[in-house]
């Protein structure tokens, strides 16, 4: 009997065991902890499960591969879904080839024969199939990187030279988690109210979160993870699957007899995916992370989006957007006193919002009309953005070139140019269609218009809006449904725009965090996690959209002192506090703020300064947040163990008046002197703990104000009071010391 091919990579503490038998497709046997063994005893284990069925010929069991296949005998989800008029439905591949490129073979294909063995740290595995018969070819692409991220992506191949296309329904890759990891936890939300995280128990069955609202979705789950039963930020195994596509995706977990799979790939429409022959169709990137706890498991997204995004190779710039400001109402004079404003504050970047544009006094009209307007702007905006630039910020302003109104000039000119399914137009939404991108007249039209923007103005920054779902989004021409395309037409735009111009940073706004995936945000410098800007609700959705997204990626504003959102009113302390752990910036009108509110703002704006190092290149940390009655913590550890800072929200509701609060992260071997902003809401003076009114303000410590041991900060934790609910503070440690 012969033995199976077999790859073993191991990186950052997390094993990938592929295993290939006979001509079967490849079977992930472990992904999870590293498994330090020796090969024979990872054959043992795969081949230890062979069953000999009947005779050897009849009731043979199947081990289902990370393309599952219902022509082997699997009964749950099949991994390809196609056919030819009716035909070659249930293909059964055949493997014709097996390469693993690892650092150990110098990055260049190493074949595997049969039986071969390979192991390595980080890797790239190609599995080459075929039916030919059915006229189909897949490659399989598995990866794992240095930081124990795991990635896979299928090409499916029409070979037949039959006249009827192959239609691709779906690929849907299948990645093991032991039946054990039966606690799930995954999000939901809407417009203002993202990332609301929902926990429950794994049972039989496909559980699926679908999103067909052609770009990720405001109710997108973004991540679904499973995990040990009381699995949380530093405790338990978890592992979380992500798909990253900015269109139609899918994100299920599938239980049958003994086997659990999350279940991750792009949810085509009827027809949408249609290969002649020779043509291939290509899936997103799935990607898994486990880790001990949601921490773990999220650095490994981090360092992915750090590896491939330049968010992290200078310095956040402090932002200050125009838009809760002034809305609709722009001027050159008003515009050039909150610049003025913002750049004595210590800003570095102001972002002109929408509004600027021909005949944009709401949201009716204007979109695709991409000048600036005669009546607001005579002499352009280069006069506002020459004196941004004088005040020594960046000059950013809004687009949404995805989209078009109705009443603009664009689309009385080229009617032909809006997605729909029928003659008739879809239904309106923020009175706005979509631009076939996919057209390449109009692709080009958006392309040269937005070089032109970026180059006439010295655009260093686009705010890049995506105000709509994709609803009866199809080629004009034909009708035929056009989200994957449009999707990747977006990403060719992006792409090109950054090549013309290598340093312009993009944000992925989407009606706030409606677009949060790894499609976009390997193109883009930060996101916009939601239109709220309410402190409190802010808490919540920077913790969960940062278990993808790392903290330097997560636009953070201070806005409103009543937020326009929600109508509740903080004071500022509350407000920076709370937007302290981010890319920080400013979403107010700084007409309103008074003498002590702009030195307030100065002084958090130096604070954030002096660490935005350490947030855009350190590792998050997180506790609680999933229960009133628990604190809720976000915090970053720099690298090498010499600084952290840690925000803390108290209980909405507790029976305590105090809780103890332990700073994950720190260095056991060292002290730490404690700085912090607690504001003065916190309670009464007397109710204060005398740690809390001795710690020096942000920024503000000596080398001699009192240390403690790294080891006491997280393992026995700070006394914080909560006499009061909802009350925010902000925790700088500094390493000063030996633990001694």
């Amino acid at each position: 009997m012969p033995l199976p091919r077999l790859v073993h990579l191991s990186a950052s503490g997390v094993s990938l065991v592929i295993a290939q038998r006979d001509d079967q497709l490849p079977v992930i046997t472990h992904w999870g902890r590293a498994m330090h063994a020796p090969v024979s005893d990872l054959v043992e284990v795969f081949e230890g499960e062979r069953r000999s069925g009947i005779d050897g010929v009849s009731d043979l069991t199947y081990t289902p591969s990370i393309l599952p296949e219902a022509a082997r005998g699997w009964a749950g989800r099949p991994g390809l879904a196609a056919h030819r008029a009716g035909s070659a439905w249930a293909p059964r591949l055949q493997v014709t080839r097996m390469t693993v490129r690892t650092p150990d073979t110098d990055d260049r294909d190493r074949e595997l024969s049969a039986g071969e063995s390979h192991e390595a740290r980080s890797g790239h595995v190609v599995v080459n199939a075929a039916d030919p018969w059915a006229g189909i070819e897949v490659d399989v692409e598995i990866v794992l990187d240095a930081a124990g991220l795991l990635r896979t992506r299928t090409t499916v191949r029409n070979t037949a030279p039959s006249a009827e296309p192959l239609e691709i329904s779906g690929v849907t890759a299948a990645l093991p988690v032991p039946v054990g990891a039966h606690d799930m936890l995954d999000f939901s939300g809407r417009w203002a109210t993202e990332r609301v995280p929902q926990r429950h128990r794994v049972t039989h069955g496909l559980h699926s979160r679908e999103s067909r609202r052609g770009r990720t979705g405001l109710d997108a789950t973004t991540v679904i993870a499973l995990g040990t039963p009381g699995f949380d930020a530093r405790m338990g195994e978890v592992w979380i699957g992500h798909v990253g596509f900015s269109g139609g995706h899918e994100h299920a977990v599938e239980r049958t007899d003994g086997r659990q799979t999350l279940r991750l790939g792009e949810l085509l429409l009827p027809g949408e995916v249609r290969l002649g022959t020779g043509e291939e169709y290509v899936s997103p990137w799935v990607h898994g992370s486990h880790g001990t706890g949601i921490d773990e498991a999220s650095a490994r997204f981090h360092a992915h989006l750090r590896r491939v995004s330049r968010a992290a190779r200078r310095p956040r710039p402090v932002t200050l957007n125009v838009w809760e400001a002034v809305y609709f109402d722009q001027s050159l004079e008003v515009l050039t006193d909150l610049a003025e404003r913002a750049a004595d504050l210590g800003v570095e970047r102001f972002v002109v919002d929408d509004g600027w544009f021909a005949g944009r006094r709401d949201d009716r009209r204007g979109l695709g009309d991409w000048t600036a307007d005669p009546v607001i702007w005579p002499e352009g905006l280069g006069p506002l953005a020459d004196r941004v630039r004088a005040l020594g910020m960046e000059f950013g302003l809004w687009v949404e070139p995805e989209m078009i109104n109705e009443d603009s000039d664009l689309a009385r000119a080229h009617p032909d140019w809006i997605l729909r399914a029928r003659a008739e137009l879809p239904p309106q939404t923020r009175f706005q269609q979509v631009l076939d991108l996919t057209n390449p007249e109009a692709f080009a039209h958006i392309l040269d218009t937005l070089d032109g923007l970026v180059a006439q103005w010295g655009v260093a920054y686009l705010k890049w809006d995506h105000n709509r779902d994709l609803v009866e989004a199809g080629h004009p021409a034909t009708g035929a449904p056009a989200v994957h395309d449009q999707t990747l037409a977006v990403y060719r735009l992006v792409d090109e725009l950054r090549r013309r111009h290598p340093d312009l940073e993009i944000e992925s706004c989407a009606s706030g965090g409606g677009r949060v995936d790894l499609g976009i945000l390997e193109r883009t410098d930060r996101i916009h996690p939601s239109d709220n800007h309410d402190p409190l609700d802010r808490a919540r959705i920077l913790r969960w959209s940062g278990v993808l997204v790392p903290p330097e990626m997560l636009g953070s504003h201070v806005a409103s002192p009543t937020s326009s959102v929600t109508g509740r009113t903080h004071d500022l302390h509350t407000r920076c506090a709370l937007a302290f752990l981010g890319h920080f910036g400013i979403e107010w009108d700084l007409r309103e703020a008074d003498d002590d509110e702009r030195a307030a703002l100065a002084r958090w704006i130096g604070a954030y300064r002096a660490v935005r190092g350490t947030i855009a290149t350190g590792a998050a940390v997180t506790g609680g947040g999933l229960d009133a009655a628990s604190f809720s913590l976000r915090g970053v550890v720099a690298a090498d163990g010499s600084e952290a800072v840690y925000s803390v929200l108290t209980p909405s509701l507790s029976a305590d008046s105090s809780t103890r609060v332990t700073l994950p992260g720190l260095d056991a071997g060292r002290r730490y002197r404690l700085e912090v902003a607690s504001g003065s809401g916190m309670g009464a003076p007397w109710h204060l703990p005398a740690w809390l009114t001795r710690a020096p303000w942000l920024g503000e410590g000596v080398d001699t104000d009192t240390a403690i041991a790294g080891s006491v900060l997280t393992g026995i934790g700070l006394d914080i009071p909560h006499p009061l609910p909802e009350r925010a503070l902000v925790l700088r440690a500094v390493a000063v010391a030996p633990a001694g």
